[in-house]
């Protein structure tokens, strides 16, 4: 091995390390090797086919890279392995998705093995001192780091989607971690709730990150898990990791859109997730406490669904066995019986999204329930500000209620205090809006871009901005019309079809009181007790390996 510190190789940056290996199977082919700040360039020495000779890496790419013998004994050499998922297009499609990529050289330069070995070390601790470097700004946020040595707990639920989340830990994430060098410890869930108490339970100083693979319902667990704790205020910003186990696989599939990449899912989308993770970029989430009726409290990452939604959540688990297309299934079921639901909806708008501007409402002096009708009526047109930025229809009549202030909710439950909410048997606070409405097919609380692999139901969403995006649609709406809208879901553009009967408003709290006497109410695609129910977003509250 020929090693030339600053040896040139085309690139604008300067070279730190530069050496000449042999393939690790051919000891014939050479190949010249140089690092840079951000790659890793490959350039094939001898025999070098015409414009095939030479592989530059991005180091953004790179997971890990390790230095080691062979078991070999009378072999002196030592060699040198990185890796990388590049984002590559396969030959039949044109969206790109992460592809392995391994390079592995042979050094044996120097005479003696243990020397030979010490230099691949520090080529080895160079590509990962480097790749960790390469980090990410976001939206204007900037992400921090995983400590390493990174110790995970990896939670799988053998039962998830087709039930084949565990061969998928075997076949792909077993070999990722272990090549970025993640230590991490399997758990497989037994039961309903085993998450939840393992959260509730941990020695949390034994632990850099939770990480789950399932559906979505085994990181509401792990969260409810950790807010029951008597310290929740730091168990709460314990990494939380995804990986794609289950069948709808929505917080995956908004971590891998949160990264910039073209939609994928299946195969494609664990690889990306799994990248991601080994990547160990963290950056903040909101967390959305929802009030029940019963007084309890839980804490919710990804969505709150009545009506439609909520239905073909819960009705599809017969199809379970037919992975994410149960979701298709269930819909069209549902289309064939569309059912409509009595209601009252209520919410707090974003000031920044005009909540606080348009005409003056009139004031009661006595603010009106979420089921008693306000005094005043205020046409859309006289609230130009408010509907242009915050709603996908400009014709709809909203009501404001002007109402007494608003009080704090028992923090007896755990948990942050809600200090947009009164509790539920009581008025509703200030300047938040009554929907004029009573007949809904369908109101659905988002607070990540994706409801499913296939749905991108919020695609503006920001990871920590400190909304709910609020949709809701009303009773009327035809089921072919319905349906253009969830298959323009499938690409973000449901608001872009200018269905009248669709509402999007950007909110901080919201209110439901459902009225027909039988329905569905889902936190994060888990049935909790049908019912008033409310819920306010708190910014930044978790922590989410997101990339």
């Amino acid at each position: 091995m020929d090693q030339r510190a600053g040896e040139p190789d085309g690139s604008t940056e300067p070279v730190s390390l530069y050496g000449e290996f042999t393939a690790t199977g051919n000891r014939k082919v050479r190949f010249a090797v140089s690092l840079t700040e951000r790659e890793l360039t490959v350039q094939r020495l001898n025999p070098a086919p015409v414009g095939r000779n030479k592989l530059v890496l991005s180091l953004k790419d790179c997971v890990g890279c390790r230095a080691f013998r062979q078991d070999d004994k009378a072999d002196p050499a030592a060699y040198l392995t990185a890796y990388f998922y590049p984002l590559r297009r396969r030959w039949v499609s044109s969206v790109a998705s992460r592809q392995r990529a391994e390079q592995c050289f042979r050094l044996a330069g120097l005479e003696e093995p243990h020397a030979n070995l010490e230099e691949a070390e520090k080529w080895a601790r160079a590509v990962r001192e480097r790749s960790a470097r390469q980090q990410y700004l976001r939206d204007g946020l900037s992400m921090s780091e995983l400590s390493r040595p990174r110790r995970m707990m990896l939670l799988v639920n053998p039962q998830s989607g087709k039930g084949q989340a565990l061969t998928m830990y075997n076949n792909c994430i077993q070999r990722l971690l272990n090549e970025a060098g993640v230590p991490h410890t399997l758990v497989i869930t037994e039961r309903h709730n085993h998450a939840r108490e393992l959260a509730r339970d941990a020695d949390l100083s034994q632990w850099d990150a939770f990480v789950i693979m399932s559906g979505d319902g085994l990181l509401f667990e792990v969260i409810n898990g950790l807010m029951e704790r008597p310290d929740w205020e730091q168990a709460i910003k314990t990494p939380l990791g995804i990986l794609p186990g289950g069948s709808g696989n929505a917080l995956a599939a908004s971590v891998h859109h949160y990264s910039g990449a073209s939609p994928v899912t299946g195969d494609e989308l664990l690889t990306s997730c799994g990248f991601l993770l080994c990547k160990g970029l963290v950056s903040p989430m909101d967390v959305v406490s929802v009030h029940l009726s019963s007084g309890r409290r839980v804490f919710s990452f990804l969505s709150l669904a009545w009506g439609f939604v909520a239905d073909v959540d819960i009705e599809s688990e017969k199809y379970r066995h037919v992975g994410a297309a149960r979701f298709t299934v269930g819909t069209l079921v549902r289309l064939a019986s569309l059912r409509v639901y009595k209601g009252k909806l209520a919410y707090l708008p974003a000031k920044d999204c005009g909540g606080s501007g348009g005409a003056s409402p009139k004031k009661n002096p006595t603010a009106p329930r979420c089921d008693e009708r306000p005094e005043t009526t205020v046409e859309a047109r006289s609230e130009t500000t408010f509907h242009n930025s915050c709603h996908s229809n400009n014709s709809l009549k909203v009501r404001r209620v002007e109402s007494a202030p608003s009080q704090n909710t028992n923090r007896s439950l755990g948990g942050p205090a809600d200090s947009l909410l009164a509790p539920l048997d009581q008025q509703l606070p200030n300047d938040w809006v009554v929907v004029p409405e009573e007949d809904f097919v369908l109101a659905l609380a988002m607070y990540q871009s994706h409801l499913a692999e296939d749905l991108m139901a919020a695609p503006g969403f920001s990871l920590d901005g400190g909304l709910i995006h609020l949709f809701y649609v009303r009773a009327g709406i035809s089921r072919g019309a319905l349906l253009k809208l969830f298959l323009a879901m499938e690409k973000g553009a449901h608001l872009a079809t200018s269905c009248q009967h669709l509402v999007h408003a950007k909110v901080r709290a919201l209110r439901l009181e459902p009225q027909s006497p039988k329905g569905i109410i889902t936190v994060d695609g888990e049935v909790v007790e049908y019912g008033p129910v409310q819920a306010e977003v708190h910014r930044g509250l978790a922590r989410l390996i997101s990339g």
